[in-house]
């Protein structure tokens, strides 16, 4: 086994214990010796893992986002980049910087020969057509969605009609030319689409809806018959 591989072992068992456990009981998981788990983990922390504990006391991986530059391959970084990249070129300001920021962090952490390979990827984002607009209304629907949150919304349908509605949002997804809103409508009393370009006002009313969220969208993609992924 070589040492990344050991590594990323390492925090994988790490993270399924929520208290501290032994170094030995470590060690022993992991067919190596106690001065080598010692190493290890001094190395883990300096990757940035936040390993707490001390020998004799045991360790504990704190919660937390935490990327050593190990857990990716060449081709997972390309994925990477190349997501990023859709996503700052497809989806509204606020998530577009985000995908920008997540990829200097990314960037920040790796090797430098890994690092290298993120900033002259050859997988590129192609032009595509004019998104519909609706992007002022996208980071209000995604935290109600992320809240669980009930929605006011104002819609215009395919034929010019009008209507308020009140949702619950539980899933946005993004085509080449519209995003479109996943929700549980109060109104039609079921499962409805709704293109945010023809959202007028959107308000959280501070209210959650009775629903788990992954419920919700298991039972839309049954009616829909979307597989589960």
């Amino acid at each position: 086994m070589s040492r990344a591989q050991r590594l990323l072992d390492l925090i994988q068992l790490l993270r399924g214990y929520r208290r501290p456990v032994s170094g030995a009981v470590l060690a022993e998981a992991l067919g190596i010796s106690l001065r080598t788990l010692y190493r290890d983990i001094e190395t883990l922390n300096g990757q940035g893992a936040h390993i707490d504990g001390e020998p004799g006391v045991g360790y504990v991986l704190r919660p937390g986002f935490m990327l050593p530059p190990l857990m990716f391959s060449e081709e997972e970084i390309e994925a990477i980049v190349l997501g990023s990249r859709w996503v700052a070129d497809r989806t509204d300001a606020a998530l577009s910087g985000a995908a920008r920021s997540a990829l200097a962090k990314i960037s920040a952490v790796l090797p430098a020969d890994l690092k290298d390979g993120l900033d002259t990827s050859g997988l590129l984002i192609g032009p595509g057509q004019a998104i519909a607009a609706g992007d002022a209304e996208l980071p209000v629907i995604r935290s109600a969605i992320r809240t669980g949150q009930k929605l006011r919304i104002g819609y215009q349908d395919g034929s010019g009609g009008r209507s308020k509605r009140i949702i619950w949002p539980f899933a946005l997804g993004f085509f080449d030319r519209v995003r479109i809103v996943v929700a549980w409508c109060e109104l039609r009393e079921g499962f409805r689409h709704f293109r945010t370009d023809r959202i007028g006002k959107v308000q959280i009313l501070g209210k959650r809806y009775p629903r788990r969220r992954q419920a919700l969208l298991k039972e839309w993609r049954a009616s829909e018959g979307i597989p589960e992924r």
